[in-house]
Order: structure tokens, then sequence, then C-alpha cells
């Protein structure tokens, strides 16, 4: 089964596994598939007969063949291993389904067996989170014998040569996915299935729910080989987006940019601050847009501002950031209870529903994370309160809401209310299907806290990473999750380092926090412009700089360079639009550091340069047979280099 520009899929019908070739190598050996249904465990290695066919098909991917392996054994329910293969595409697809009555199933692993060792030294396997809640980070582990597992993909590479490996599903409406990885004497070792629960990575206590029917099937899954495993990531964000196109409108609109208040006014917003930043905005960094527009983001607290159900000081407030030339936002967490304390006999907004009916139940209990309870997201008490409140906010006349703590929509639960619903990730679908139609087009949606890979159906823009605000080790914090997940750019139409915060730090902290901002992408400030400091200068300044303002438009994240640095960040990261490439070099040390950086290494070809700019700051650079310069501590630049 030929895929790619040189790619094959060997099946052996005697034995039901698979070998790929890839780049004239064998890149995955001794491949099958193996599922738990109804308590037994089938593999295709176990069944007796297995038959091939294989039809042309068109789809989102472009035009492919379909082949099936349909294996059939007496006693057995018929097994289906397929593989979507397409030309233009140097990765195949495979799922694994099954047929019969009743069936029931948790558990079902697409693909398990080996691939080669990969050559180039400094060999590593990512442990992708599943979500960017409690502060959690990527890993880059080294390659050994002990078992790393990771969230929805897997990829094992060797950082001198960048070649790699990659497994993950592409689908997220049903399963959790989870991918282990582990060296042994002469090869690797790779397990996916989805049916994956972790309470420390995907925060269930109870195990994945089940799915059933005459027909149960697994999530489809990417696999493929690449020569650098920067590529093949974002290959793989880009396939998801593809298999699981935006529920959501499109967003044709420019970068957002703009403020919110929970960087450093937090819990103390009120109207009087909010008029502040507003003015602020209008007079003192009119630049500071994108397409005529800047936000202006009310997080959490904002509903000390309404009284017994009156939201007209808050429209008041809407409409004059309008007023100002400004679009109104605002914050909300649709699928979390923070007055549970309060007991379960509280009514809901919305209809006559007490909390305690909406609660997700676990176990013997309820899920409580970061000091809110889980609402299940099915219940019509939960979806009367969406409805309520997002139709307020709505006639508000807010044109964009941050959604928060959106994984306590996709946990395991022991039920949920609609008893077609069986796993979180159904409940998880079936609530953001109906909070994104209650929100319609007229906001621009973010995502702060959330699943990853299955948020990208709903959200215009996702955090990448959890809270940060203005120090160093924040914006280390933050560069961690872009230097190992830039590539989920690609499966949104942007993500997001948090609220950029300068308050009283150090001016080179400054430019780091800033410059981790818009290596994702994004420009979203978190200053208390409500009041003067030595911040207010610094923002005038770089908030109106053209370069940064002419890099922001992109939208698109840089890549890391590197990809070696555990749960810490790359330090180089580059971008390339047009004839211009961007070179950003953090310096996270407390003391001063030489580069000397290499022109292939970075992607850039030394004789095409015509010109060289520095935008934060008069930073010497030597363009020699290397890239040299000296950085301070605790401090970041950003060069802009012209080329032919």
């Amino acid at each position: 089964m030929a895929f790619g520009d040189a790619g094959n899929i060997r099946y052996n019908l005697k034995t039901g596994t698979f070998n790929v070739i890839q780049y004239g190598h064998e890149a995955f050996m001794d491949i099958y598939a193996v599922a738990m249904v109804n308590a037994d465990t089938l593999s295709t290695k176990s069944y007796e007969i297995r038959q091939y066919n294989k039809i042309a098909i068109t789809d989102g991917f472009g035009k492919g063949t379909r082949h099936t392996i349909v294996l059939t054994a007496p006693g057995k329910p018929m097994m289906k291993q397929v593989f979507y293969t397409y030309t233009g595409r140097n990765y195949f697809l495979t799922e694994i389904c099954f047929q019969g009555a009743a069936l029931t199933t948790n558990y079902m692993m697409p693909l398990i067996g080996h691939f080669k060792p990969l050559t180039g030294g400094d060999v590593r396997s990512l442990f992708v989170p599943f979500d960017n809640d409690t502060f959690i980070s990527y890993n880059s582990k080294l390659f050994t014998t002990a078992p790393v597992m990771s969230a929805e993909v897997g990829t094992v590479y060797a950082n001198d040569s960048r070649m790699g490996i990659i497994a993950g599903s592409v689908e997220h409406e049903v399963w959790k996915t989870g991918v282990e990885t582990q060296a042994n004497a002469t090869k690797g070792q790779i397990k996916i299935w989805g049916g994956y629960t972790e309470e420390a990575i995907t925060r269930d206590k109870i195990p994945h729910g089940f799915i059933s029917g005459n027909t149960v099937r697994s999530p489809k899954i990417f696999v493929g080989s690449f020569n650098d495993w920067r590529s093949g990531m974002e290959e793989y964000s880009k396939a998801n987006r593809i298999a699981e196109p935006p529920f959501v409108f499109n967003w044709t609109k420019p970068t957002p940019v703009g403020w919110n208040s929970w960087g450093v006014i937090q819990e103390h917003i009120d109207f009087d601050k909010t008029v502040k930043v507003t003015n602020f905005f209008a007079d003192s960094i009119p630049a500071f847009r994108t397409g005529n527009t800047a936000y202006i983001d009310l997080d959490s607290y904002w509903d000390m501002m309404i009284s017994h159900g009156d939201y007209s000081k808050l429209k008041e407030l809407a409409d004059y950031c309008r007023s100002k030339g400004l679009e109104p936002g605002v914050y909300w967490a649709p699928f979390t209870d923070w007055g549970h304390g309060g007991g379960p006999d509280r009514v809901a907004d919305g209809g006559n529903y007490k909390f305690g009916d909406m609660w997700t139940q676990t176990g013997k209990g309820y899920h409580d994370l970061d000091g809110a309870r889980a609402l299940d997201p099915t219940h019509p008490g939960t979806k009367g309160r969406i409805a309520y409140v997002i139709g307020k906010l709505k006639a508000c006349g807010f044109k964009m809401i941050k959604i928060d703590f959106l994984g306590h929509g996709a946990i395991e639960a022991n039920h949920f209310y609609e008893p077609k619903i069986t796993t979180g990730m159904q409940a998880y679908k079936a609530g953001m299907e109906y909070l994104t139609e209650q929100l319609g087009s007229q906001m621009l949606i973010y995502a702060a806290i959330s699943p990853s890979m299955a948020s990208g159906r709903y959200v215009h823009m996702r955090r990448i990473a959890c809270d940060a605000f203005k120090s160093i080790e924040n914006t280390q914090y933050t560069l961690n999750s872009v230097s190992y997940g830039w590539w989920q750019t690609y499966l949104y139409n942007y993500i997001d380092a948090d609220h950029v915060v300068f308050n009283d730090e150090k001016i080179g902290a400054n430019r780091a926090r800033l410059l981790s901002a818009l290596v994702t992408g994004t420009w979203i400030s978190g200053d208390d412009f409500s009041k003067t400091g030595q911040w207010t200068e610094r923002i005038k300044k770089y908030y109106q700089d053209k370069d940064l303002l002419e890099l922001v438009k992109n939208g698109k994240a840089f890549r890391p360079v590197e990809g070696n640095t555990g749960t810490s960040a790359s330090e180089l990261f580059t971008k390339q639009v047009g004839k211009t490439f961007y070179l950003a070099v953090f310096n996270y040390s407390k003391n001063e550091k030489a580069y000397a950086l290499n022109y292939q290494r970075l992607g850039l070809v030394a004789t095409k340069i015509t010109a060289v700019k520095e935008i934060l700051q008069d930073n010497a650079i030597a363009l020699n047979n290397s890239i040299d310069l000296k950085l301070n501590a605790e401090d970041a630049v950003l060069y802009k280099f012209t080329l032919k």
C-alpha cells in the first residue's frame, strides 16, 4: 500500500502484521492491532482469515485509497483494520473497528510494535500533556528503556539529525488517546490506543468510559517517519484540522491584540479601572492595533459589576470601550461550579435546576480540580445556564470571550444525563458544540485551560500554557510549551502566551516576556494601565513599534531550533515570512551568555542575507562563519534578516 512520495505499508496477510518503509528504510516493524471487546482480547494476529480490498476515496486529505483488511474467525466479531493513504501525504492514517451484536469496549489499540533505531544522536521521546492545567510542562526525555507516556500524540526523534517518528490521534470526539514509547536493545517499541486515562495527565479518577453498539471503532491514528520531526509535528497538527474541521465560524479578521485584566488587576477589577485602561489604550498607545482593533478583555470577577441579574453596568462598560474604538471582551467558565461549597441546593441561572443535580459524578464523589467542581455538559441545567449567561453577555455587546477550565467538561463520569453519551470526550463534544452554538458568530472565542487537541474545533485562539505573568521564570515556562507545542499554531487560528506583564521587573525580563508572546503568535497585555509606573513608558515604546506590529500580523508561532531541553525551553526560535527571516534569542540564566549560531542549524542561508536589524534593543551581531552575539542575563533579542 503506497503513500506519499516513497512510502509503503507492507501487510502480511498470513500473520496480521505489517511493516512501513519510508526513505528506503524500514520505519516501523511487526506492527499489529489489538482491542478488548466484551472482555475478550482480540488481535489482528489471532484471527484465522484475512482478506484485503481497496477503494478510491476523496476527502479533506485529497485523493487517496482506503485499504481494508477484513479479519474473521468462528465465534469472534468481524474485525476490520483500515488504512488511508494519499499520494500527497508522507504519512498514513489507520483505525480498527469491530462488527457484531452488542459489542462493548473502552480499549482499542490500532498500533503496537516496533520502530527503527534513530541515528543522529541525542534521541528524545516527547511527553505531550493532555491539557495546559496545573502548570504542567512538556518534557523531551532521553529515550531509554523506561517507558514514556504521552497524551494524544507521541514522537521519538534524534535532536542532532532531527529525524523522527510520529504517531497520534486525529480524532477526539469519542476517545482519549495514549502513546507509550520505550527503547530496547535493538529498536524502539510503541503502543497507541484509545481509552487512556491517568489522573496526573487526563485528570480522570476513574477508567475511560465504554462505547457500545453493533459497530465499535477506534480513533483514527496518524503515522509517519520524518527527516525533520518538527515538520512532522506540523503535518500532524494540520491533519487534525482536516480530520475534524472547525465547528466554530471561520475567523477572517486580523491577529488579536489587546489586554486582559487577570495579568495584574485580577480580582480587583471594577468599572472605573477598566475605563482608565480603555483610556490608556485610546490615548497613549493608539498605534497598538491590528486592523484598527484591540480588545479590552475582562477576566474573572467581572460579575462583581452585576447585581440580581442586572447587567446594565457591564453593558455600559462594553459601550464605552466601543466608543473609544476598542472591542470589549469578557470571561467565563461554562463547565464549573465555583460555589460548590455552598451546597447542592443552590439554583443555577437559566432555570430551576439545582447545582447538585448538575455535578459530574466520578466514582463515589465528584470531580474537583483547581477549586472548582465539574458540571455535566449534557445536563439541561448546565445548558440552561450557558444559554442564560451567554445571552446576557451577547446582549451587552461583547466581541471576545475567554472561556476557561474547559477540561472539567471532558472528565470521565459514572454516567451523563444524556444516556447516549458514555465517554468524557463525547460529553466535551456535546458541551462545546452547545456553547459554540450559543455564542454564534459575534465573538472571538479564546480557550484558556483546555484540552490541547480536542479544542481545535470550537475556538479561534488557545493559550499554549498555564497562567504566566512577568518573570523570566514565567517566560521560560511559557516557552517550554512553545518549544514543544508550537505546532498547534496549525490546529488553531492562533495560539497565545497569556498576559504579558511588565510591572516592576527589569527591562531585560520585560523584553523576554514580550518576545515570548510574539514568538507564540499573538499579543495580549496584562499590566495595570489604570495607574502609572515604570511600565508605562516602556509600554508606549514597545507596543507601538512598527516592526513588532508587522511581525504579529502573521499570527503564526516561531519554530524551536533545539528539542533537547527536557522541561525547560529552547533558547532559539525562528520564523520566515516571505523574504524576512526572524531569529529570537532568549537567555534565561542569571549570567551574560555568548552565542555562536550555526546558519544551517537555524535554517538560514548566509549568502542570501542582505540586511539585519535588531528590533528590541541595540544588540551587536557579527555575521562570520557563524552568527556571533552576546546577551545579557535574563534578557532577549529579536533579529530581523532581510533576504534576497
